[in-house]
């Protein structure tokens, strides 16, 4: 009996920690230099340094599912004019 008892509590005291912990997220690890065409383009995220992930960077995700990293909007102005239009493009649509 002592031993089941155990045993729950052990389950229990694991199920747990997997509850609370934190769900990995996918980091750019390096940006491309390049610019893509805004017409591929369907979304975006801003990656800020210190948050999970070692650098800053913008994550475009392109219309068929492709993560794009490219530098953070303050570091590059087409990057902050690609979000400008994105968001403009989004309103439009909602």
């Amino acid at each position: 009996m002592a031993s089941r008892t155990a045993l729950l509590l052990l389950l229990g005291v694991i199920c747990v920690g997997f509850a609370s912990a934190q769900m990995a997220q996918d980091c750019c690890i390096k940006v491309a230099g390049k610019r893509f065409p805004l017409q591929i383009l369907q979304s975006y995220t801003i990656q800020d340094a210190g948050q999970g992930c070692s650098i800053s960077a913008t994550v475009f995700v392109s219309k068929v599912g492709k993560t794009l990293c490219v530098p953070h909007p303050n570091d590059k102005a087409w990057v902050k004019s690609y979000i400008r239009q994105l968001n403009q493009k989004h309103q439009r649509h909602h």
